[in-house]
C-alpha cells in the first residue's frame, strides 16, 4: 500500500479516536498497531513490549513524577498568598500595580510547579478576588492570569520539557537552563503590555488602589518570598553548578517543599496522602502516553512516513525560517484540540526528522515549541487554561480568550526574538558545557 495513503488512513483514524473520547495513551497505541498491520507486519506484540519496556525504563524519566510531587506538595500550601503579600508592597508604584503580582507570582510558582494549569488556578484562587475587590480591570486581571498561567510550561522544572527531552533524546538539564531566559524575556514583555496599557489608558487605568508601604513593611514582605526563592535556587543551581543530575535536583525539591509545608504551617497528613495520591495519578497517566509514543515513534519508523516527510521537505526547498512558520501554525491549530503533552507526543516521531534534516537545534526546537504550545494553551476551543479560568471566574470562555488575546501575540513576540537571536536559548546551556 502507498505510504500516503497509510498516512492518511492513520490521520483518519486519529481523529476518529480522539474525538471519541479515547484516551491519548491508547489513541497512539491503536494508530500505531493499526500502522503495522497496514505494512503487514506480525510482531506487534513483540515491538509493544520491547517499546514499553525501553520507555518507562530510561533514567531520565525518574524526575518526571518526583517533580509532579514537588509541585503537588506545594500546590497545597499557603504558598500563593505568601507570594501575593510577599510582591504587593514592591509592585505598588509600578504602572498597573498589583496586576503584576499575577504576572509574577505565576512566575516563580512555575518555576516550582511545573504545571500551566496548576499555575492559573493556584495563583488565580488567591489573586483575583483580591484583584477585583481593589477594583482593578476585571478584563486585564483575567487577562495577566491566563498569559502568565502558562510559563508553568516553560520556566524549569517543567513538565513538558521533560516529555520532549525523553521523546526527542535531548538533555533535560540543558533544557531547564534552556527555558530559563525565554522564560524572564516573556515575564519581561507581559509586565511591559500591562505597563503600556495601564500608561495609555490614563485615568481610565488608574485604580483607588493608594495603599503605602514603608520600607519597614516592604524589608517585612520579602521575608516571605525568601524560602521559595531558596527552593528555587537550589533545584536550579544544582544542575547548573553540575552538583546534581534533574532527578537529583528534583528528590532535593522534595525534600525542599516539605520543609518549606512545615515552614507554612501547612504539612498535615492528609496532605501528604493527597500529595502522593495526586503525584501517582499525573505520573502513571504520562508514564502511559510516553508508553504510547514511543510505540508510535517505533511504528512509524517501520512504515517509514518519518523519512518520507523528511525527503518531502528537503525537496520543497524551505528555508529553516519558512519551516518554523509553518510549523508554528501546525502547532497552533493542533493546540486547539489538543493539550500540550498529547501536541508533542503525538507529532515528534514525525516533525523531528524534518527539524533534524533542516539543521534546526533540537534544543533550541524544544523550546520554540514550548512556546508555541503555551500560545495553544490560550486559544479556543481547547486552551486548558481558559478552562481553568472560566471555571474560576464563572465569565464565559469567549471573554476569558479575549482577555487572554494580547498575552497570545506577546508570546508570538517571544518566538520572533529566540527566532531572530538563538542564543536567548542557547546561551545557559554553552555555559554550563563549557
Amino acid at each position: 500500500m502507498d505510504i500516503t495513503v497509510i498516512g492518511l488512513i492513520l490521520v483518519v483514524c486519529m481523529l476518529l479516536m480522539l474525538t471519541s473520547g479515547i484516551w491519548v495513551a491508547l489513541t497512539l497505541t491503536g494508530i500505531s498497531i493499526i500502522g503495522l498491520q497496514l505494512i503487514g507486519n506480525d510482531s506487534i506484540g513483540l515491538l509493544l513490549g520491547t517499546s514499553s519496556w525501553s520507555a518507562v525504563t530510561g533514567w531520565s524519566l525518574t524526575a518526571l513524577p518526583l517533580f509532579i510531587w514537588m509541585g503537588e506538595i506545594l500546590f497545597r500550601t499557603r504558598l500563593s498568598q505568601d507570594l501575593f503579600e510577599g510582591l504587593s508592597p514592591m509592585l505598588s508604584r509600578f504602572p498597573g500595580k498589583l496586576l503584576h503580582v499575577n504576572i509574577l507570582s505565576c512566575g516563580i510558582f512555575a518555576a516550582v510547579s511545573g504545571s500551566s494549569a496548576a499555575t492559573a488556578a493556584t495563583i488565580g484562587r488567591m489573586t483575583l478576588p483580591e484583584l477585583s475587590r481593589r477594583g482593578y480591570n476585571d478584563t486585564m486581571a483575567i487577562g495577566t492570569l491566563a498569559g502568565s498561567g502558562t510559563l508553568g510550561l516553560l520556566i524549569p522544572p517543567s513538565i513538558i520539557l521533560i516529555v520532549y527531552g525523553v521523546s526527542a533524546e535531548v538533555s533535560i538539564a540543558r533544557l531547564f537552563l534552556a527555558g530559563v531566559m525565554p522564560g524572564l524575556v516573556l515575564i519581561l514583555l507581559f509586565m511591559a503590555f500591562t505597563a503600556g496599557w495601564t500608561l495609555m489608558q490614563g485615568r481610565k487605568g488608574e485604580v483607588a488602589d493608594n495603599v503605602q508601604y514603608s520600607t519597614k513593611e516592604k524589608l517585612q514582605a520579602l521575608k516571605k518570598l525568601i524560602p521559595i526563592v531558596l527552593l528555587i535556587g537550589g533545584v536550579l543551581g544544582s544542575i547548573y553548578q553540575g552538583i546534581a543530575t534533574p532527578t537529583e535536583a528534583a528528590a532535593f525539591g522534595v525534600a525542599g517543599s516539605l520543609l518549606l509545608s512545615a515552614m507554612l504551617g501547612s504539612f498535615t497528613l492528609r496532605g501528604f496522602i493527597d500529595s502522593v495520591a495526586g503525584a501517582v495519578k499525573n505520573s502513571c497517566m504520562l508514564g502511559l502516553i510516553l508508553v504510547g509514543a514511543h510505540f508510535l515513534t517505533l511504528a512509524m519508523g517501520f512504515i517509514g512516513i518519518p523519512n518520507a516527510l523528511a525527503t518531502w521537505i528537503a525537496d520543497l526547498g524551505l528555508s529553516p525560517i519558512e519551516l518554523i512558520i509553518y510549523l508554528t501554525v501546525f502547532f497552533v491549530i493542533m493546540g486547539c484540540f489538543l493539550d500540550g503533552i498529547s501536541v508533542i507526543v503525538l507529532t515528534t516521531s514525525v516533525v523531528l526528522p524534518m527539524v533534524t534534516q533542516a539543521n534546526i537545534d533540537l534544543l533550541w526546537f524544544g523550546i520554540f515549541l514550548v512556546l508555541v504550545v503555551e500560545m495553544s494553551q490560550i486559544t479556543p476551543p481547547v486552551g486548558f487554561n481558559l478552562f481553568v479560568i472560566q471555571a474560576l471566574t464563572g465569565k464565559n470562555i469567549l471573554y476569558v480568550a479575549k482577555a487572554a488575546l494580547p498575552f497570545f501575540f506577546m508570546i508570538a513576540i517571544a518566538i520572533v526574538l529566540i527566532t531572530m537571536y538563538p542564543e536567548i536559548v542557547l546561551y545557559l546551556p554553552t555555559m554550563m558545557t563549557s
